[in-house]
């Protein structure tokens, strides 16, 4: 029988209620967060989870907190890593994205956002953020997943669309219009088996 990857996006932050450029700042979830983190939980009370990876930032390790809670995981092993954390926006970070709209263009702000190697300034692309998720998961979360282990991984939007890119094989075109919902479990079989891209 197959392992299980299952991975979950924050729930919503302050700042996503806000509608602000988050990046690696380190806010907390909204209310609306905490109970997409309940809603996770009560999704997984079923699912056997043997190690758990999260970035180091405080949403993504809260959620997972909320989801231990409800759906009862404890003494599970728990990794936190920086290579997991969101993808910096640099001088947009903070910054509300209809005023940046405003500023900068819709064409601009939506290519600083989605395209897969165009920086934000002083910022990272998607490319940048797949360049340190991708080797991470590599090197340290593919050899549990090869041992048979069930894995959780609690990150962000950018982080995980950087993971599902590789995962699925999925084009740089492809990967622009793919959104990933705060606190909703995506859950894989192991090893990935991708028919006929």
């Amino acid at each position: 029988m197959d392992n299980k990857l299952i991975l979950v996006r924050h729930g919503q932050s302050v700042w996503n209620l806000e509608n602000k450029f988050t990046g690696q700042k380190d806010v907390e979830l909204s209310p609306k967060g905490e109970e997409e983190a309940k809603d996770a939980g009560e999704l997984l009370k079923s699912t056997c989870i043997d190690k758990v990876y999260t970035s180091t930032l405080i949403r993504a390790k809260h959620t997972y907190e909320i989801i231990k809670k409800i759906s009862g995981l404890e003494k599970i092993p728990v990794v936190e890593n920086k290579a997991l954390n969101e993808r910096k926006y640099g001088d947009l970070e903070g910054l509300n994205k209809f005023d940046t709209i405003k500023e900068f263009g819709i064409e601009q702000v939506q290519i600083w956002r989605r395209s897969f190697d165009v920086r934000p300034p002083n910022g990272e692309s998607l490319k940048d953020t797949y360049d340190r998720v991708v080797p991470y998961f590599n090197s340290h979360i593919k050899k549990d997943l090869d041992k048979g282990l069930n894995i959780l991984i609690v990150a962000h939007g950018n982080s995980l669309r950087a993971l599902i890119m590789y995962l699925e094989n999925i084009s740089k075109e492809e990967i622009m219009e793919r959104e990933i919902a705060t606190g909703v479990p995506l859950i894989y079989n192991w090893p990935i088996k991708i028919v006929n891209k």
